[in-house]
């Protein structure tokens, strides 16, 4: 097996990646909050975790997943006091619309996605557990908290030290300040308010009222992945202070190590800018899928950068992507009509050797498809040559397919769609005109098969019709 190594957050050092358990990759992955359709920005992480993924299982890993779905939070919860209807009813279509998100970029479903919904008698065991340990405690007003002196090597995941923490890294509001032990103690339970959260609260040892985000994702994880995982991924954003936190808490509860790897995937910027729909500069899936693009397209951008380096979105650069993906099709066309039995060029061995390098070093995804497109360049320059026969195309073809298991982009199907007979004859009746050298014939019949949608490409072994994009 491959050898797979990912910088590690935590450590600050490519470490290798292999199950805490001998057998299987336990994973955990921060997943939307439900409350609007998810942004580009979002869908660029959860791109990188399902590339993360194939990588894993493409290496021969088994990987047992967790994508949470949080639908407790400030902003589902304003959602559902405003349209007056249940928290789940809110949700939902904002739910439905993610999954549907993710099946248009060939994102892999995982084995589970928890909403916090489902798991709040968990919460309130850690919680409880928490206070008798004396990690966490009430405070005056009721709520319940976090307190980071129990837990000393609070803040080695962002590297920060205590005298650079923030009042806002603990999540709580600004009247939960003055009932806290410490400014930077994180809120586990909050207390129940009317005017704040309407008729949605669940009862609790504590009082009623509804678990803190940080929570949620440890019992969520502890739940389904056991109380060490093997990977933890989320946006940047995400590190301090909500990984952090799940860290401390996590940590006192079981008393073992919460996660073995931390993998952070850096912003996504428009045009250099942070995307806010104060700027104009706001775009979700959907806003690019009705400009014209297409699922695919959007994946390929999202993917082409390194993760741990800052994705600029532009148009053009969503244009290019458009042209890369055109690119390889026209490859795959091309492998599909040879049909001589030239002789073996062995470009296989070694492309396949360094796409596999390039993944195993930190999921290098630009040395990856730099593999790509330098073994476009160097087939295409054979086939010219007529130095690459049906043998050797096909066996290009599932090399490419094995590929795909990782980059899930490949217009590998390109060629195999069905061309409606009356324009196979129109290509015929052209052939033959220009065997004859009839070009006004041949002219017109060019335009009618243009105007059904189809372009005409001319190859060693004979012409053929490609539906335009």
């Amino acid at each position: 097996m491959t050898k797979l190594f990912l910088y590690d957050t935590e450590t600050r050092e490519k470490k290798r990646v292999s199950p805490h358990d001998g057998h299987t990759i336990r994973m955990y992955t921060c997943g939307p909050t439900i409350y609007d359709f998810a942004h580009i920005g979002n869908f660029r992480t959860y791109v990188v975790e399902d590339i993360l993924r194939r990588t894993l299982q493409f290496f021969g890993f088994s990987v047992q997943q967790a994508m949470n779905l949080t639908d407790i939070d400030d902003k589902t919860i304003r959602g559902a006091i405003a349209k007056n209807i249940a928290l789940k009813d809110y949700v939902e279509p904002y739910r439905k619309a993610f999954f549907e998100d993710l099946e248009k970029l060939s994102i892999q479903p995982v084995e589970f996605y928890p909403a916090a919904t489902d798991y709040i008698p968990d919460m309130i065991a850690i919680i409880e557990k928490l206070i008798e340990k004396g990690c966490a405690y009430r405070g005056d007003q009721g709520s319940v908290y976090f307190s980071i002196r129990a837990f000393p090597s609070y803040g080695r995941l962002s590297h920060l030290l205590s005298s650079e923490l923030k009042l806002n890294a603990s999540g709580s509001n600004e009247a939960d300040e003055y009932d806290k032990d410490n400014a930077s103690d994180f809120v586990l339970w909050k207390q129940y308010d009317p005017a704040r959260d309407g008729k949605i609260f669940w009862e609790s040892p504590f009082g009623p009222g509804r678990p803190g985000w940080h929570i949620e994702c440890s019992a969520m994880a502890i739940k389904l992945l056991g109380p060490s995982i093997d990977i933890h991924c989320g946006g940047v954003d995400n590190m301090f202070p909500h990984h952090e936190n799940e860290i401390a808490q996590s940590e006192c509860f079981s008393g073992c190590k919460f996660s073995h790897h931390w993998v952070h995937v850096e912003h996504l910027l428009v045009d250099h800018k942070k995307m806010s729909k104060s700027l104009g500069n706001f775009y979700t899936l959907r806003d690019l899928l009705a400009k014209g693009y297409t699922g695919p397209e959007v994946r390929y951008l999202l993917l082409s950068t390194h993760y741990r380096t800052q994705l600029n979105f532009t148009f053009a650069g969503l244009d290019a992507a458009k042209a890369s993906l055109q690119r390889i099709e026209d490859f795959i066309l091309r492998l599909r009509s040879i049909r001589s039995s030239a002789l073996s060029s062995h470009l296989i061995p070694e492309a396949r050797l360094n796409f596999q390098k390039a993944l195993a070093d930190d999921i290098n995804i630009s040395a990856a498809l730099a593999v790509l497109f330098d073994l476009i360049r160097e087939a295409n320059s054979l086939i010219d040559q007529q130095k690459i026969g049906s043998i050797e195309a096909e066996d290009l073809l599932q090399l490419l397919a094995s590929w795909n298991q990782v980059l899930a982009v490949l217009p590998l199907h390109a060629g195999l769609e069905s061309i409606p007979k009356p324009l196979l004859a129109l290509l015929e009746q052209r052939e033959s005109a220009r065997k004859s050298k009839n070009w006004p014939l041949s002219d017109s019949l060019r335009d009618e098969i243009l105007s059904h949608g189809y372009l005409i490409e001319d190859t060693p072994s004979g012409a053929r019709l490609k539906r335009k994009s």
